[in-house]
């Protein structure tokens, strides 16, 4: 997708001037509400701790310190693009599917999803607002993003959710579809992005090498502190899992919706770091949840007398 836009940018301008990404966000949110199993969750309902940190973590902890570390090595536009992507909620699809591979506990994970990305469209503007402040004079419009998101993230999740009852038998077949569409969705974003800032990332250089590592350094940090945090309270295993893959990652299409409405024009890199931290998440977290399946294979073999 990078070198695609590279040789392409005028196709990411014709993917703007017709608003494709747009329709196919909507759609990709539709489809996460359509596939989401929440009767799942109901058992953590009453589990208030672990949610409540979790949120607390995803939404307060980690752009604090996204904040205050990148206004230490990155420039502005720069530091601009982490909060963004610092204050977005937790990823839906890819957290769950790592909280598997590692064995973790999959209904927490949901609710730490489903929790997580409903406060953030009520967040996301307001946590903008106060660590902008202090970075540039930016004053962004909160009820005109809450609006934009509701529409954009919460309806097409809430019309899918109110579609499943109706369907859900029939789209079994087509889950494989949908979780490859709504990659190509990511990839699109990735290319949407880059092909708009071309030259300056050109002109930028081995800053954006900078982005990248810190990326790198910010996820290392925030999986380090998440999995303390499970630690210290106490949590089982699978939940242990779940608690510190998936409150570490973070959605790059959220992310993209208030780029692309409040930052592309002024501040046409700013979503740099977001592709940034969602490739080293990709990357990492495969190899976390790895590390969990093979702590977990070793404490099943103590457990029964193999080892």
């Amino acid at each position: 997708m990078v070198f695609l836009s590279y040789g392409l940018p005028s196709l990411g301008r014709w993917v703007r001037e017709y608003g494709i990404l747009n329709i196919g966000i909507f759609f990709a949110f539709f489809i996460t509400g359509l596939t989401l199993e929440t009767k799942s969750i109901s058992g953590h309902l009453y589990q208030f701790k672990t949610p409540f940190l979790a949120m607390i973590s995803s939404l307060v902890l980690f752009p604090l310190l996204a904040w205050i570390l990148a206004g230490m090595v990155l420039s502005p536009e720069f530091v601009i693009g982490v909060c963004i992507i610092a204050t977005a909620p937790v990823t839906v699809a890819s957290g769950t599917v790592m909280t598997f591979i590692g064995r973790g506990n999959v209904p927490l994970s949901l609710f730490i999803c489903v929790l997580g990305n409903f406060l953030a469209i009520f967040t996301i503007p307001i946590s903008l607002n106060i660590l902008l402040r202090f970075e540039s004079t930016i004053e962004l419009p909160v009820l005109k993003m809450l609006s934009g998101l509701f529409l954009k993230v919460l309806l097409p999740t809430i019309l899918g959710q109110l579609a499943r009852p109706l369907i859900k038998h029939k789209i079994a077949p087509y889950k494989k579809a949908f979780s490859i569409f709504q990659q190509c969705v990511v990839l699109l974003i990735i290319f949407n992005a880059v092909a708009s800032s071309t030259e300056r990332i050109l002109q930028a250089g081995a800053v954006v090498i900078l982005v990248l590592v810190f990326m790198v350094f910010l996820h290392s940090l925030i999986l380090a502190m998440n999995y303390g945090i499970s630690r210290f309270i106490r949590l089982d295993r699978p939940s242990t899992t779940a608690f510190t893959i998936h409150t570490s990652q973070k959605t790059l299409t959220v992310s993209y919706l208030v780029w692309a409405g409040y930052f592309a024009a002024q501040y046409p890199m700013a979503l740099i770091p977001g592709i940034g931290y969602h490739l080293t998440q990709m990357i990492m977290d495969t190899i976390i949840a790895d590390r969990f399946r093979l702590a977990d294979e070793r404490a099943s073999a103590v457990k029964d007398g193999k080892i």
